[in-house]
């Protein structure tokens, strides 16, 4: 297990609150020993003007659950922060919810790499995103 801190549904949707993740509609739904799952919903907060879901919406996501995925890792005394994200946006869907699924691909003591597939109900993948972050000590 990846873990270092006890991983709560729960707990993980509270932290969200008053955040962009929040203002989209994300929750997280479920979790494994090396992955958590989260939904999105593809609704009018996430259309871009031609009525599909935007890409930085996917973006939003996939940053949301790789940064909290980091932030599980960790002690109480660092944090993380985004060093660099992409996306591959492969396929437009106009309604309903995607879900996201992080999995580490590098956890170590200074940078984590995180790997973001969001796919849509019928398990087509809708974008392929890879987050890094840098681990640094929380501000004080």
């Amino acid at each position: 297990m990846i873990w270092k801190k006890p991983i709560n549904i729960d707990e993980l949707n509270r932290m969200g609150v008053n955040t962009m993740a929040a203002l989209l509609g994300i929750r997280f739904t479920g979790s494994s020993d090396n992955s958590l799952i989260a939904e999105m919903p593809v609704d009018h907060r996430t259309h871009q003007p031609a009525g599909v879901l935007h890409g930085g919406a996917s973006v939003a996501l996939a940053e949301t659950m790789g940064s909290v995925a980091s932030f599980m890792c960790l002690e109480n005394d660092m944090i993380p922060v985004g060093l660099e994200i992409n996306a591959n946006h492969v396929r437009p869907v106009a309604t309903g919810y995607v879900i996201g699924t992080v999995t580490p691909l590098h956890i170590g003591a200074r940078t984590h790499v995180w790997n973001i597939k969001i796919e849509n109900k019928e398990g087509k993948l809708i974008c392929a995103s890879r987050l890094t972050t840098a681990i640094i000590p929380r501000p004080k």
